[in-house]
């Protein structure tokens, strides 16, 4: 037998046109009984096709079960269908992955050919039951790729792959059968497939058989094993086919269901396919063929690819997911230092800013209460004096009529006092004023004829009730003050400034009654302003500096009151209603118990104790809240026992401002670090799987199984045949 594919070529006939028509007309004759074949016992009949059976026999020597195609119609058809099997079956015989020829009988009536019998039927009958789970689907179709690798290393196309042309032996590994639309790579003579497993350019009768008609079949044969039928089979389709007049007709319609129809995509919905699969399934079923893999080989090289990339996936995931971890445990533990650190350091910086507010609020409370001390002790001084009292009786007598006396004195007073604060570089009082026993203002300085002999008898500096009365509805009974009394801030009728009172009373040489009221006043801001520029420093945006009265929680003075944008917004009015928030006051009233509880003071003691607060909210965010809105830590001090504290608050996210910046800078090298390592992980596999795909990628290119060169090539267009797989 020749070997030679050149050889074979020419020694095996073509079959005539005059033998077409005779042959499909004996291909619809059904053998009646089972032929007699020498040597074997006929025990039935597996299948029947167009021009032959196969049956079932034992071999009479060994027992042996075989199955033998027997050649049915051998007056009516060349010998040519049965030579082109048995010399491509005989070139193809150490192939493991091949139905392997045993024997042939070219005299015998009818002639036949032995092969190996396969006892689980083919992979059609296989697929009657469904589609196969993907990994099963992959693992025969490797299968028929090597019995193809094996057949066109041989020189061999074999152009009719199909389910019922692969046969699972008893271990269910398919083998490749029905070689008898085969055809030598260097043929020209066309053979038709099987339709919707067909190349669309093999549907042609004066097509050149390609290895690319078998990658395109072996698409549609995988793509069958997934969605339990071919590509493009859908009844309608089948309907065009059956509607077909001719065998050319059909083809044209079957190219046309193939071109023009959408991609295929069922296999896209199938479990377990993925990118890579259905990327080899859609290009073997290119319409382009040069777009195709150039063989079985190539399809074979990427599913083997496929494997080593999906068996290395854990250890490629492991190798990435690895150093992710660790990079991200690093930066957990890298976040828990930093978050400690931060942790720390504001908290050592809020101790700080509290020790220094402490040490303010206390500094700026006992100034406060030394000044105040010293305006009350001048004023208890001035009041006590015997010569002033017997001025003030003897005006009294005369019923203020003759006054000069009295106010020449308490003028020359005032002139010593502000000379002697001049000289100290204090500040000057805003006024001094005396009140008789029933509230008229009889002196005053600096003078204001509007109020002077105006009775004030409501106002708390005089009756020191810690109240302020509407001066038309004063209680009968109300009296002056019978011991020095800071009074209540108000709006002075004079000035229109916010001021406080000193006042102490003035008795009569006996100490039984109270003559009047001797007092002295002055701006709020005057009290605070000799300490601001020590306390605040130069982040004056940002500390503070206040007085509060605890009789009622009302803003005595605050040095934000100084800035443009508040004085605008600000009326007299208004500063009288700004007070501590309501929220605020039990939480001082606790922090305070709870410093007392801590230093083992009991409630009835008088001394009043320095607290602070992290969170206070300032009075003044009622007037400005972009200003003065926000959380602040404050200190609180009590300013003697004028009822007063002194407060120093100093802005919360000031304070930890350097803390803020510092976890600012701490975060971004974290993500810098993270990110670095990140791209360096990346980099390193990108490089490795690059490697891996490229190793494998190496045997893609082979060369497909060349045709005969187109120069070399005799046109065999009047002698071109189609065999009995074109109508199937």
């Amino acid at each position: 037998m020749p070997t030679d594919p050149t050889a074979l070529l020419n020694a095996t006939p073509l079959q005539q046109e005059d033998s077409r028509e005779r042959s499909r007309h004996l291909s619809e004759r059904t053998m009646s009984g089972a032929p007699h074949v020498a040597g074997y016992q006929m025990l039935k009949r597996l299948g029947e096709g167009a021009y032959g059976a196969v049956w079932l026999a034992r071999e009479n020597k060994t027992g042996k079960q075989v199955a033998i195609k027997c050649y049915t119609h051998r007056r009516g058809l060349d010998w040519s269908l049965l030579s082109r099997e048995v010399e491509k079956l005989a070139l193809l015989y150490t192939s493991r992955n091949i139905v392997r020829l045993q024997d042939v009988g070219w005299q015998n009536d009818p002639p036949y050919y032995v092969m190996e019998y396969l006892e689980n039927g083919s992979l059609a009958s296989l697929l009657a039951d469904g589609p196969m789970p993907t990994e099963e689907a992959i693992r025969v179709i490797k299968s028929v790729c090597q019995a193809l690798v094996h057949a066109h290393g041989r020189g061999v196309l074999h152009c009719d792959l199909k389910p019922a042309n692969v046969l699972m032996d008893s271990d269910f590994e398919p083998r490749l059968c029905d070689f008898g639309q085969s055809r030598l790579s260097t043929e020209q003579n066309p053979a038709l497939g099987t339709l919707f497993y067909m190349a669309p350019e093999q549907a042609d009768l004066t097509a050149v058989p390609d290895a690319r008609w078998d990658v395109y079949a072996l698409g549609a044969l995988l793509y069958h094993l997934l969605v339990g039928r071919p590509p493009f089979r859908t009844s309608e389709n089948e309907t065009k086919l059956q509607n077909a007049s001719s065998l050319e007709e059909r083809l044209k319609v079957y190219q046309q269901i193939v071109r023009e129809s959408p991609r295929p995509t069922e296999h896209l919905e199938v479990r377990g396919v993925d990118r890579r699969l259905a990327d080899i399934i859609d290009r073997c079923l290119l319409i382009n063929s040069e777009r195709r893999y150039a063989n079985a080989q190539a399809v074979l090289d990427v599913l083997y690819i496929r494997d080593r990339q999906r068996r290395m996936r854990p250890l490629v995931a492991l190798g990435g997911i690895g150093p992710a971890l660790q990079l991200i445990a690093m930066f957990f533990v890298m976040t828990n230092l930093m978050s400690s650190a931060v942790e720390s350091t504001e908290e050592n910086l809020r101790e700080r800013a509290i020790e220094t507010d402490v040490m303010s609020a206390n500094i700026v409370a006992r100034s406060v209460d030394r000044e105040l001390q010293a305006r009350m002790a001048e004023l208890v001084a001035v009041a006590s004096d015997r010569l002033l009292r017997s001025a003030i009786e003897t005006s009294l007598d005369r019923g203020w009529s003759d006054r000069e006396q009295f106010q020449q004195m308490l003028d020359n007073e005032k002139s010593h006092i502000d000379e002697s604060r001049r000289k100290q570089l204090l500040e000057l009082d805003t006024s001094w004023f005396f009140c008789d026993a029933k509230g008229f203002q009889r002196w005053r300085e600096p003078l204001d004829t509007a109020i002077i002999d105006g009775n004030f008898k409501h106002r708390d500096y005089f009756h020191g009730q810690n109240r302020e009365y509407p001066a038309d509805n004063v209680p009968s009974d109300l009296g002056p003050i019978r011991s020095n009394h800071i009074s209540l801030p108000y709006k002075s009728a004079a000035t229109n400034l916010n001021v406080v009172a000193l006042t102490t009373p003035v008795w009569d040489a006996e100490g039984k009654k109270v003559l009047g009221v001797l007092g002295r006043t002055t701006s709020l801001g005057q009290l605070l302003s000799q300490h601001e520029v020590s306390i605040r420093g130069a982040e004056e945006a940002h500390r503070m500096i206040a007085l509060i009265d605890r009789r009622n929680w009302k803003l005595l003075d605050h040095s934000g009151l100084e800035d443009p944008r508040v004085l605008r917004e600000l009326t007299a009015d208004e500063f009288q209603k700004l007070h501590v928030d309501d929220e605020m006051v039990p939480r001082i009233k606790s922090a305070e118990e709870e410093e007392k509880s801590r230093r083992g003071m009991t409630d009835d003691e008088d001394e009043q104790v320095k607290i602070l607060l992290t969170d206070y909210r300032d009075p003044l965010s009622a007037i400005h809240e972009d200003l003065f809105g926000g959380e602040w830590l404050a200190a609180f001090c009590p300013v003697g026992k004028t009822g007063w504290t002194a407060v120093v608050q100093e802005r919360t996210a000031s304070v930890l401002a350097p803390v803020y910046e510092m976890q600012r800078e701490l975060v971004r090298y974290a993500w810098f670090g993270l990110s670095v390592g990140g791209v360096v992980v990346a980099g390193l596999w990108y490089f490795v799987l690059r490697a891996i795909n490229e190793r494998g990628m190496r045997h893609w290119s082979r060369p497909k199984v060349t045709d005969k060169p187109a120069s070399d090539r005799t046109d065999l267009a009047s002698n071109r045949t189609h065999t009995d797989g074109a109508t199937k």
